[in-house]
């Protein structure tokens, strides 16, 4: 066995988001500049995953609840969107390269995560080819940077779970969120309305189509608020709603329903809701966006 040292690229620099260091640092400092830190410091994240052109200034409201001075380690669950996966999968890598600077991978937690038996390997085509992942890693790199010696991250790609493997995964993972100096990321669009995606639910009572998909889109973000798990299955099987990071928002609700059996007090606020065009017929198409934050007390 060599020791080389493995490297996931920023495969989606220059074309997601800029691969300029300096200029990805002034547009991530400019959003951040925008949004307010209303209920740091957070324990988890919700935030989209979408080029930053569409959905950068929406994230920024979750990372400005970012606390860098306590955060030691930071959690990352992104869905699969191009390889069929029914477990959750580590990486082969050893540093996720930013062009603001590298993130190690925590092997410790990683080897304890291992030796559950719960999870496969990715190859690392598989890990560069997904964005849902690595769209998180320039603003966990802005967030962290006045600490940037002092983290490590652990990507968890999450793949299409069953309810019973998201309370699995969430049990597993929830000793890890009890613990202060865990952050975790969860990477969720919310929304994909349009013919192109195949989902075209409208409610005509709410007005324009864009009205009646905020209107469905806040429905399930004040389930998520009241942190049930049950609730947002439900949901997602009433209407369908194209949520593309459900799994791994299925297995934080699961993580915090663990963790509230024993007492811990939690919240969950969404503070910023964003979509990337305004439907109006149906030839039209859009994505939604929502940053939310999670605090224990």
């Amino acid at each position: 066995m060599s020791n080389r040292v493995v490297c996931r690229e920023a495969s989606h620099a220059g074309s997601w988001y800029s691969a300029s260091g300096s200029q990805l640092n002034a547009q991530l400092e400019g959003w951040l500049s925008q949004a307010q830190s209303s209920i740091r410091p957070a324990r988890a994240i919700i935030a989209p995953h979408a080029g930053y052109t569409y959905c950068g200034a929406c994230a920024a409201h979750a990372y400005k609840q970012v606390d860098p001075s306590i955060t030691r380690r930071v959690f990352i669950l992104g869905p699969s969107h191009h390889v069929p996966l029914s477990r959750c999968a580590l990486s082969t890598a050893d540093i996720y390269r930013t062009p603001l600077y590298d993130l190690r991978i925590d092997q410790k937690v990683y080897a304890d995560l291992w030796k559950t038996g719960l999870f496969e390997r990715m190859s690392l085509q598989t890990d560069e080819d997904e964005h849902s992942i690595e769209m998180h890693l320039p603003y966990t790199a802005k967030a962290m940077e006045s600490h940037k010696d002092e983290f490590s991250i652990v990507p968890v790609l999450v793949g299409a779970l069953s309810e019973s493997k998201e309370q699995e995964y969430g049990k597993l993972l929830s000793k890890y969120l009890a613990d202060p100096s865990n952050l975790f990321i969860v990477s969720s669009d919310f929304c994909h309305w349009g013919q192109r995606f195949r989902y075209t639910y409208y409610d005509e009572s709410q007005g324009e189509i864009y009205r009646s998909i905020e209107h469905l889109d806040k429905m399930g973000m004040g389930i998520i608020e009241q942190l049930d798990p049950m609730s947002f299955t439900n949901y997602l099987k009433k209407f369908r709603n194209t949520i593309c990071g459900r799994h791994p928002i299925g297995v934080l609700l699961h993580a915090v329903a663990e963790l509230r059996k024993s007492g811990l007090e939690m919240n969950f606020s969404f503070l910023n809701y964003a979509q990337s065009s305004q439907c109006r017929n149906w030839q039209d198409s859009s994505v939604s966006y929502a940053a939310g934050a999670l605090i224990v007390h």
